[in-house]
């Protein structure tokens, strides 16, 4: 029980504001970690590498020492499989083998290496493991998008899904032969993914989903089992919607126990928690599912990338993170029915992995960044392991406080406040972030770039609009058709109730989002006076064009937020922001990646432009490389900078 990296205490400087160097420049995000064995697998996705992603490893126990990197550039892992990618990499042990499968984003082709332990590990420099083979390229260079990835062992072979022509299908690679095409598995109806083998390998579960619902409205799981030649020729399904009536139900992250139970996460009660089958379950019989118990809190998240993990078999038992008001918590599930929560720090948490008695998530908490928390059941203690040293001291932080407002239709509505760094408790500046998604959820890891709005003397208020996952399924469906009316009074609403409490100064309001968030961002500018400057990052400003140009996988999502188009156009006219413009009285700067293919930078420059019109003070930055969502460190530490440069020169601070 002990943090691995050291606290400096940077005293020197306690009284500056923290440089956006600082706060974006170095640090990596952690993504998709998992136990192989002895082994901690991770991704690490490096901003100053132009947000090129790579593998890393090292042997449990050993966070003290660096991380091995399997993948060095120019390979960088990643997806583009549905724009927003995720499960780039598998893998797989058998004996002292490792297996790494993992798609590179140069060429996106997948690749393969083995890899065994040096017989004398370089500990201080990280080289634990070497390769007697150089990759093998699996398959050829074509038009279509690979990722969600498994490892067959029993017919050698990776299974995973491939996107092409806007159809998803499930392929499979031979493990030793080079430039291969693609081996249809199993054609879905229309989305698939999140596919499990179980443990004899004779059957696969997986979750299909259909236009125009997203995964997490309603999904499907599937049970199927293979014929002679690998093929899914008979499949049942076992749980979520009825793939005839399209309920609304929805399905998360099947897991296999080792006696052969399925274990998935399913929202029929309003809440995603977890169900299990009995052992060593059959396609040919009725597949009967056990809650494993009943609680307002959540066991899974919106499924926008692949990749993600709440729950993992560690051993005879499940481990499982799980969301209570916007906190994460670590439970244990044994199998004679016994519940626990195993008392940690962190709670906000990511990438559940486990393995016997061991367990691996990215964790952070109010006082922490990201870092990789093994847990050790048997000895009852944990390690964290961040990836600098702490460069806040705990008294220069501000740490979230818990914020409970009356917001639409005077429901209750939760947002986590920081206040100023040094706070004189009279009113100050403020900065409501609305976050993307936007089922996304703003959470209590810390986050520099608040710290960087605090440490300069403002407050932030991070909103859990209705719409916000981690709450329930009656707290996402509060924007079910209201997108633009429910997210703007919420961000709204929490404003008001912090200038009504003395924290915020009604005169020294401020917005940004990015995405969704975006379009809340502008939404609030049209359809209040209360803000007083706004940022928009790659944000929907047009409603009726997004309904019309953007990707596959969101194609019909406009349909639950806003309504059925084109059946209800005057929706989509009076809700999109560009169609409002004359309302927006205060500046905007935008920030735009010209490589977008969601929100496509024309609705950007169409929206300034209308700003312009009018004599609005607008500033618009692109950026040449960037997609939806920016990966470069320079991009973000310039968006970071550009803003608070905006909002102090307009606000007059």
């Amino acid at each position: 029980m002990k943090e691995a990296a050291k606290h400096n205490k940077f005293s020197s400087n306690s009284s500056k504001p923290l440089a956006a160097e600082v706060v974006l420049g170095e640090v990596p995000i952690l993504k998709e970690p998992r136990l192989l064995n002895k082994w901690v697998v991770w991704l690490e996705q490096r901003p100053n590498e132009g947000g090129r992603t790579t593998v890393l490893i090292r042997p449990w126990g050993c966070s003290q020492f660096p991380g091995q990197e399997l993948t060095p550039a120019p390979i960088d892992v990643r997806t583009r499989v549905h724009s927003y990618g995720g499960g780039a990499l598998a893998t797989f042990a058998e004996g002292d083998e490792l297996l790494f499968a993992w798609i590179d984003d140069s060429d996106s082709c997948l690749w393969t290496q083995s890899w065994k332990p040096l017989l004398n590990p370089v500990k201080d420099k990280g080289l634990w493991i070497e390769t007697s083979q150089s990759p093998i390229c699996l398959s050829r260079k074509s038009n279509y998008a690979l990722a969600d990835g498994l490892i067959d062992p029993l017919r050698k072979r990776w299974i995973g899904v491939m996107e092409k022509d806007e159809v998803d299908f499930l392929v499979s690679f031979a493990l030793n032969k080079e430039f291969q095409h693609p081996v249809l598995i199993y054609c879905p109806e229309d989305f698939i993914g999140y596919a499990a083998l179980s443990p004899n390998g004779s059957q696969l579960v997986w979750v299909e989903w259909q236009q125009p619902s997203m995964p997490w409205e309603s999904s499907q799981l599937w049970l199927g089992s293979f014929n002679n030649s690998g093929e899914i020729k008979k499949k049942t399904l076992i749980a979520g919607s009825s793939a005839d009536n399209q309920g609304f139900i929805s399905v998360f992250q099947p897991i296999w126990m080792p006696q052969g139970e399925l274990v998935v996460s399913e929202d029929r009660s309003g809440w995603w928690n977890l169900m299990i089958t009995g052992p060593n379950i059959d396609i040919d019989s009725v597949v009967s599912w056990r809650r494993l118990w009943s609680m307002k809190a959540e066991t899974a998240m919106p499924q926008w990338v692949y990749g993600m993990s709440t729950t993992s078999s560690a051993g005879e038992n499940i481990a499982t993170s799980t969301c209570v008001n916007g906190s994460w918590q670590i439970n244990i599930l044994g199998r004679g029915g016994s519940i626990s929560t195993f008392e940690q720090p962190y709670d906000d948490l990511q990438g559940m992995s486990a393995d016997k008695n061991r367990i691996l998530a990215i964790a952070s908490n109010p006082l922490h960044e990201s870092g990789l928390l093994e847990i050790d059941l048997n000895l009852g203690n944990w390690t964290h392991k961040l990836l600098r040293e702490s460069i806040l001291d705990k008294s220069q932080i501000s740490v979230p406080e818990s914020l409970w407002f009356e917001g639409f239709g005077g429901q209750k509505t939760h947002a986590w406040y920081y206040p100023p760094a040094n706070w004189n408790g009279l009113a100050a500046p403020l900065l409501v972030k609305s976050h993307s998604g936007p089922t996304g959820m703003a959470g209590r890891g810390l986050n520099l770039s608040i710290q960087y709005w605090t440490s300069r003397g403002w407050g932030v208020v991070d909103v859990n609009y209705g719409g916000s996952s981690g709450f329930g399924r009656s707290y996402r469906e509060r924007l079910r058709g209201r997108w633009g009316e429910v997210d703007v009074f919420d961000c709204s609403a929490a404003a008001k109730s912090l200038v009504a409490s003395g924290k915020a100064d009604s005169k020294l309001l401020a917005i940004e989002g990015g995405s969704a968030g975006g379009f809340t961002t502008l939404a609030c500018l049209c359809f209040t006076d209360l803000f007083r400057v706004g940022a928009c990052r790659y944000g929907v400003s047009d409603l009726i064009s997004m309904a019309k140009e953007t990707h596959r996988f969101e194609m019909g999502y406009l349909d639950y937020l806003v309504g059925t188009w084109p059946d209800q156009v005057e929706k989509y006219q009076g809700r999109s922001p560009l169609n409002h413009a004359e309302r927006i009285e205060c500046p905007v700067i935008f920030f735009q990646g010209l490589k977008d293919m969601v929100v496509l930078p024309a609705q950007t420059e169409r929206m300034a432009d209308a700003l312009r019109e009018k004599d609005i003070p607008v500033e618009v930055h692109t950026f040449t490389e960037e997609g939806h969502g920016f990966r470069n460190a320079n991009s973000k530490i310039k968006v970071l900078e550009l803003t608070e440069k905006f909002f102090r020169k307009h606000l007059g601070l």
